[in-house]
């Protein structure tokens, strides 16, 4: 990775915590984001080899009669099996790390002077070594199980093994340089999130 001058600011959370209200606020304050979920989807198109290893190593059962992907049924697996999701992390993050920071020497070269980075793993896939600053989004795991079961149309127990299989947020947060509790409404984020901004500017 060449050397950049622009602060770098890992943003992660649990699922359900409301990362991407946090990215949309950096946004309209004209701060960037990076937004590794989105990498991750257009990875598989980016680099195609990725599939074919996905099925040498998970089987036929993970794509439809088209050769397409099914990502959901890949989700459960991997929600549901520690080991499962470190061999399928072991196939993927690379990619997704090499696309990420293609985005942020991109921001780097226009002269930006801060971007965000918002990937849900950013500390279980060491991702915050790389970062300069990292926020932690928090909300209570009640909260959490509503907008996951509402945002993905979960069952409560599906929703609870997503929230289970995470790193915890109290473990995420010994790694935080701000921590940021989303649990509120939309303007008491906003007055939140201004505040970080102030400080890391």
């Amino acid at each position: 990775m060449k050397q950049n001058n622009i602060l770098r600011v890992g943003l992660t959370g649990g699922i359900g915590c409301g990362k991407s209200t946090i990215s949309m606020i950096f946004r309209e304050n004209n701060i960037p984001v990076i937004d590794a979920d989105k990498i991750s989807r257009k990875v598989l198109v980016n680099h195609p080899n990725i599939l074919l290893e996905v099925r040498r190593v998970f089987g036929d059962e993970y794509f439809d009669e088209n050769g397409e992907f099914l990502r959901r049924k890949m989700g459960n697996l991997i929600f549901s099996d520690k080991n499962k999701k470190a061999q399928y992390e072991n196939i993927i993050m690379p990619h997704i790390f090499h696309d990420i920071f293609s985005e942020i020497n991109k921001y780097n070269d226009i002269g930006e002077e801060m971007c965000i980075v918002d990937a849900p793993t950013l500390i279980e896939s060491k991702l915050h070594t790389y970062m300069d600053k990292i926020i932690v989004v928090i909300a209570s795991e009640e909260i959490q199980l509503e907008r996951v079961m509402r945002r993905d149309n979960f069952s409560m127990e599906e929703a609870t093994i997503r929230i289970n299989n995470q790193m915890s947020t109290k473990e995420k947060c010994k790694f935080a340089d701000f921590i940021i509790d989303n649990s509120g409404n939309l303007q008491e984020t906003r007055i939140k999130v201004m505040k970080v901004i102030s400080k890391l500017k």
